[in-house]
């Protein structure tokens, strides 16, 4: 922790009066003289702190100096070293383009060899296709004057390529109707195969035909017998829903005529629906269990006859 300067002048002037002070008696010094000794090393202390002073303020100029120097060479070694680190990125950046650079170039270099190679087999085989079509001109010469004795002989046409057009339609036509007749040759075997098959197979498929006839009679017969059964059957039920519902119907108007005698005995009005069967037998149910509890009650209640 740095001490303020004047705290620092007042220890050093403290020290010095206490270094200059002579060990002798006080007893005998007047207090003048004392005093003036005081004032003088006062002043000589004061004078001596004024040198030390200056001294310190140079010394603090010069190491303030030192220090700006310091600082400024720091900034110089910073930038330096900047420039430094920059040149260095520089030279990376282009060592790295150079590299990619010859990379390409060898690279553009193989493709122009390789291209070369490539256009050097394409003209040696269009050589080569040269010569083949110089052979076959030569072969063709005869044709040729033979075309063109044939337009003089034909004036309908007028060069070779309508001639020879012609004759390829001709050509082509030649072969679209021997596909045609070759096709039609086909069908007419496959269709005499076809009826080869059905002669050797009418006898058996008549057979087979007779056997399903005789069978398909027999399940009409069995579905004949059966759908009369199920006719009496249907009769039959018919005719037992009937009764069953007669019996019904009987049965529901006994439990209402039962429910609204019931209903008179108590004297209160039917209060189920007409439709509702079961709670009206649950009630004429209820009615009569309480009607057998009251016989009982009453035959308990009768008094006994006396033995004679």
């Amino acid at each position: 922790m740095a001490v303020p300067w004047e705290e620092y002048f007042q220890l050093v002037l403290e020290e010095k009066l206490s270094t200059k002070i002579p060990e002798q008696n006080t007893d005998h010094i007047p207090p003048v003289l004392r005093l003036l000794e005081k004032r003088q090393e006062l002043v000589d202390a004061d004078r001596e702190l004024q040198a030390q002073k200056e001294v310190f303020e140079i010394r603090k100029a010069s190491l303030k100096q030192r220090w700006e120097q310091l600082e400024q060479k720091e900034q110089e070694l910073k930038g330096s070293f900047i420039r430094f680190e920059k040149f260095l990125q520089d030279a990376e950046a282009r060592r790295s383009r150079a590299l990619r650079r010859a990379a390409e170039e060898r690279h553009l270099v193989g493709r122009r060899e390789a291209e070369a190679l490539r256009l050097r087999a394409q003209l040696a085989e269009l050589q080569r296709e040269r010569a083949r079509l110089q052979r076959g001109l030569q072969r063709l010469k005869p044709c040729a004057r033979l075309l063109g004795q044939m337009l003089e002989l034909l004036p309908e046409f007028q060069a070779v390529p309508e001639l020879v057009e012609r004759f390829d339609g001709l050509a082509d036509m030649q072969a679209a109707l021997r596909l045609t007749e070759r096709q039609r040759l086909a069908e007419l075997e496959e269709a005499r195969a076809r009826l080869q098959r059905l002669r050797d197979s009418w006898q058996d498929e008549l057979l087979l035909q007779g056997q399903r006839r005789a069978h398909l009679l027999e399940r009409l017969e069995s579905a004949r017998e059966r759908t009369l059964h199920w006719e009496s059957k249907w009769i039959q039920i018919q005719t037992t829903a009937a009764e069953k519902t007669l019996l019904l119907g009987r049965t529901r108007m006994a439990i209402l005529n039962m429910y609204q005698l019931v209903c008179q005995h108590q004297s209160r009005p039917p209060a189920l629906d007409i439709e509702d069967a079961e709670g009206q037998l649950e009630q004429v149910k209820l009615s009569i269990l309480d009607l057998s509890t009251t016989l009982a009650g009453l035959r308990q209640a009768e008094p006994t006859a006396p033995t004679s």
